[in-house]
């Protein structure tokens, strides 16, 4: 959708507002989604509100400062900065007199509160906007009848108001009268060559207090008189409790209670509208009440638990067995099929056929899973580190047996998601211990706690497949095995699909009892190493340029009718060609080998060219270009962030990333055996953006799952051999490395 478009129309009772506030002032909402339930009904005075009745709005006050309030969970992608901006822009305020706050959660009127998929912007770019114009409007109007002349009279610019008279007037002097207004359904959306805030650099709203350690995080949540709570879960994944002895942990000074849980989660899992098994685990688990974390922690150490199996204790070199059964079986799911590959491959001249892995991995974020929660029989309150708040609240509901409208939730920042705070086991988990103690609780965690018990994304193969007949591509076949499945399956209506003629996708998985989920780009953090690299080596059996190869590929899809094809042809060729350009592709200097990817994910395009050498019998990445099409970008400095973050990120999982398990027990509970890339091992990356003026798409994900493939394309033109498993660095035959992490 262009952004340009004037003619939006929502339906009145999404946009918010009421007049008496108790300060003075207007108060104007918008949902951000376009969807607003049918029976909202708009608040009538401040006094009767609570702030989380709102999902998105303005506070506009008599001295003219404006409050926007942020509705969805702020995970370190920039959305409590960029969400208002776009606000601010349509509004046309400086935004120096923007003041900006967390929402909290409200499902009374609003849906999709969530943090994932990379989404936030993409969904609310059309309203946000219009939220802006309808508050500016309604202003002017108020500011017309107060001079008595006709709106379209005036203008508004910088918080100013001006007629043709050359008189001026605050936004804060009308916004009184324009409470009391009617809210016109269809205003004027600027033209993107008006943007003074879109398109510039603004720094974190929040950057003030994360730098001068105030509280903002889970972590720092606290009320009087909380206690602390850390859960002894099972050592092993199949492992359940079975007895355990309190005496040592009652002695640690500050614990002040030990108790079980569990009982609830396990009548909550045979309800089938219920679907958080792999987190609702209804195993018993032992939690040290406490005074203080430092209590908490040594309390829980102190423990001594007996278990026993319930289910198999699965390890790493069986699940490798597992996958293979699958790819070499038939029990597939196809999820597309265009022509006939099995004819294909029959008649090509040569069939190259490769098989990629790829491990499990935690997500390991900087601040590790915690929760608050404090329980009477008249409220749940709810706080903490979210990305699902909305699911969080129905399960805990559905957990004690409570109604979802008893339940408060409030948002904090995130110190890192990555798709592990999309689910909330740590949620119900302290629900559960807050409705046993009734005292205000924070379930807390180590290091060892979140590396150990967590969700981790799925160890994968994929098999792919391509018939070459008279010098071209025929037949492409992907096969998928996964443990648990790959979240979504695969997407079979991104690149190739489209471009042959001959094309097929199939997934198959084995259910284990070791939990799984969406981790950072899901589904494509892998696939797009997968396919990149054997699109190299496709172009090397058909003596083809490789970026040729790609482009021509994508011609053949343009003016498809084909609606299934979710990306596009024109855009896709567009960052390749920068890319190219910009990389001095071809032309590296003496000893800098290169490496090109192009991908699309989360509706957007991207590009990117490694620069690698090899010092000291190792690989370096010394460089990455990154071109990005997301259409309009809201906030450059925090998208540069997302790309080089994204970029970084998905290099350091590839080349280090390796995580195993042993009869059901992690390898590695920390660190100092789980290999994160290092700060003088992060590349230059240089990032530049295709300039349009299309409505903006995805960043916190799409930089990532192409940057593994693009450092590996570079190192088989630095080595000559290619690499089919993650990480990189335990390729024996390329690396002189044992199976011990390389620390470098």
């Amino acid at each position: 959708m262009s952004s340009t478009s004037n003619n939006i129309k929502f339906n009145r009772r999404a946009f918010l507002r009421t007049s008496s506030l108790a300060s003075g002032g207007l108060l104007i909402g918008f949902n951000l989604f376009t969807a607003c339930r049918p029976e909202a009904k708009p608040p009538v005075n401040l006094a009767d509100l609570n702030y989380s009745d709102f999902n998105a709005f303005i506070k506009i006050a008599k001295n003219g400062a404006v409050t926007i309030f942020s509705p969805n969970p702020e995970i370190g992608q920039g959305v409590k900065t960029s969400m208002p901006m776009i606000i601010a822009e349509e509004l046309d305020l400086p935004w120096n007199m923007v003041y900006v706050e967390q929402g909290h959660l409200d499902t009374k009127n609003y849906t999709r509160q969530v943090a994932g998929g990379s989404q936030s912007i993409r969904f609310g770019w059309d309203a946000l906007r219009q939220t802006g114009a309808t508050a500016k409007q309604m202003l002017i109007n108020a500011a017309a009848d107060k001079w008595g002349v006709d709106a379209s009279e005036i203008k508004a610019s910088e918080g100013i108001i001006t007629n043709a008279a050359g008189e001026t007037l605050g936004y804060g002097d009308v916004v009184e009268e324009a409470a009391k207004l009617e809210v016109p359904e269809n205003v004027a959306l600027k033209d993107p060559k008006d943007y003074k805030i879109i398109g510039t650099d603004q720094v974190n709203v929040d950057i003030d207090k994360i730098i001068t350690g105030q509280p903002l995080f889970g972590l720092d949540y606290k009320v009087d008189g909380m206690v602390y709570a850390s859960v002894l879960r099972p050592p092993a994944f199949g492992q359940e409790l079975v007895s355990f002895d309190a005496s040592a942990a009652k002695e640690v000074l500050g614990v002040i209670d030990v108790i079980e849980i569990g009982e609830k989660a396990k009548s909550l899992l045979s309800k089938e509208e219920i679907n958080w098994t792999a987190q609702l685990s209804g195993t018993g688990k032992v939690v040290v009440i406490a005074k203080n974390t430092w209590a908490a922690l040594e309390g829980k150490k102190a423990l001594k638990a007996e278990w026993k199996e319930a289910s198999p204790l699965e390890s790493t070199d069986f699940h490798d067995k597992k996958l293979n059964e699958l790819l070499d079986g038939k029990e597939f799911a196809t999820l597309r099929k265009d022509g006939d590959v099995e004819k294909a491959f029959s008649q090509a001249d040569k069939v190259l056929e490769r098989t990629y892995e790829s491990p499990f991995l935690p997500h390991n974020c900087m601040e590790p899973m915690n929760f608050f929660a404090n329980i009477t029989d008249d409220e749940i309150h709810l706080a903490g580190p979210i990305q699902t708040p909305e699911d969080a609240a129905i399960t805990v509901a559905e957990l004690l047996g409570r109604d979802v409208t008893d339940i408060k939730v409030e948002m904090t920042r995130m110190g890192g998601g990555f798709g592990r705070r999309l689910y909330g086991d740590f949620v119900y988990e302290v629900a559960e211990i807050a409705d046993k103690i009734r005292k205000p609780v924070k379930m807390i965690s180590s290091r060892e706690d979140d590396m150990t018990t967590g969700v981790y994304r799925p160890a994968i193969k994929y098999r792919i497949k391509a018939a070459i007949k008279d010098g071209q591509l025929t037949g492409y076949q992907l096969k998928e095995a996964a443990i648990n499945g790959n979240m979504y399956g695969l997407i079979p209506n991104f690149f190739p699909a489209g471009a042959v003629e001959n094309y097929q996708v199939d997934v198959a998985n084995y259910t284990s009892n070791i939990t799984t989920g969406a981790w950072r780009a899901p589904y494509t953090n892998f696939l797009a190493y997968a396919e990149q690299s054997f699109f190299d080596e496709l172009a090397e059996e058909m003596d083809a340029d490789k970026i040729q190869l790609r482009l021509d590929l994508l011609e053949k899809v343009k003016g498809t009718t084909d609606e299934r094809i979710q990306y596009s042809p024109e855009r896709l060729q567009g960052v390749i060609k920068m890319a190219v350009d910009k990389s001095g592709w071809g032309s590296a200097p003496e000893g800098t080998y290169q490496g090109f990817v192009a991908y699309y994910c989360h509706n957007t395009h991207v590009a990117e060219v490694a620069d690698v050498q090899i010092q000291n019998g190792l690989p370096v990445v010394k460089k990455v270009t990154c071109v990005v099409d997301c259409g309009i970008v809201v906030n450059r400095t925090g998208a540069i962030n997302q790309v080089e973050g994204g970029v970084v990120d998905g290099i350091g999982h590839s080349m280090y990333g390796n995580y195993a398990f042993n009869k059901g027990v992690p390898e590695a509970s920390n660190y100092d055996k789980y290999r994160l890339i290092r700060m003088k091992e992060a590349p230059v990356v240089e990032t530049y953006f295709i300039e349009n003026e299309l409505s903006p798409t995805g960043l916190g994900e799409p930089t990532l799952p192409p940057a593994g493939g693009a450092v590996a394309n570079a190192l088989k033109a630095a080595t000559g051999k290619r690499v089919y498993k993650q990480p990189f660095m335990l390729d024996k035959e390329i690396w002189k490395v044992t199976e011990k992490p390389v620390l470098g």
